[in-house]
């Protein structure tokens, strides 16, 4: 949305002064998992992928990062609709790859509030692909 001068609006949001979220609006990684684990399955699995497919996108790379794109987008948003983190950050990465027996070492590292903050990781794998979704929720006052 733009104003009357070409520029974009930006939605200013007041502080409310809580500095820790109440129960009912924490991050519980738990709860994200079963979210991102469910999403991760009903984009991975069954006939939706298959060999050629992730060869052909090996190939390329476009398709897989779109796919993870569309992974991470389908999380965040999941996890919008169905938790109440409304004063959340949230951050979704999405690292998808062609199963070919190789190791796979995927880490972070963030600076945070350990009171607040908090993150959700879960592995997927099929026969052709495999995958890791990772949901960090920075709270936000």
């Amino acid at each position: 949305m733009e104003g009357g001068t070409g520029q974009p609006v930006i939605d200013v949001v007041l502080p409310t002064y809580i500095m820790t979220p109440s129960e009912t609006e924490k991050f519980y990684p738990s709860e994200v998992k079963a979210i991102a684990d469910a999403v991760m399955k009903e984009e991975l699995d069954g006939d939706k992928i298959t060999k050629q497919m992730v060869e052909d996108w090996y190939d390329d790379g476009e398709d897989f990062e779109n796919l993870s794109k569309s992974i991470a987008d389908k999380i965040r948003q999941r996890v919008k609709e169905t938790l109440n983190v409304n004063r959340y950050k949230l951050v979704v990465q999405v690292t998808l790859g062609q199963m070919k027996d190789q190791g796979v070492r995927i880490t972070s590292r963030c600076l945070w509030d350990t009171q607040t903050d908090n993150y959700a990781s879960i592995d997927y794998k099929n026969e052709f692909i495999w995958g890791s979704a990772m949901v960090f929720g920075l709270y936000a006052e």
